[in-house]
């Protein structure tokens, strides 16, 4: 679930860095829709955690240590990602705040999507990576 979850966020994150190629341009909607998503992956993956560090990553390091360094990669980019995803959320509200637009702080939006989106692309192909190797 969390894999699959984690695809749909970081396709979701690409929608506000199309949208918000112009800074003047409103999407608060869509972007706090990919943050949120972002947000619950990130929440399930630290949930899975324990477990993860208990069970099965002492196995994939032993039998594959890149494998097992390449999900501890992930884990960063994951976060990275939520971090990207709400920065470009504050900058987007407070661009158009009290309805002036600040486009500077449009173009960090924009910048942030385009990064976090990045960002969790990546970190839906290394979890793919792993999740091909532990699978029997």
């Amino acid at each position: 679930m969390h894999g699959h979850l984690g695809w749909l966020a970081a396709l979701a994150l690409a929608h506000p860095a199309v949208l918000l190629r112009r800074p003047n341009r409103r999407a608060f909607g869509v972007a706090l829709t990919a943050t949120v998503l972002v947000t619950v992956v990130a929440a399930l993956g630290a949930t899975l955690y324990p477990g993860y560090r208990a069970t099965i990553k002492p196995a994939l390091f032993a039998a594959a240590p890149a494998v097992g360094e390449l999900f501890e990669r992930k884990e960063h980019l994951g976060v990275a990602a939520l971090v990207l995803a709400w920065t470009g959320l504050v900058a987007h509200a407070l661009a158009h705040r009290r309805g002036a637009v600040q486009p500077q702080l449009g173009r960090t939006a924009f910048v942030a999507y385009v990064g976090a989106a990045a960002v969790a692309i990546t970190t839906a192909c290394a979890g793919l990576i792993v999740g091909v190797h532990a699978s029997p």
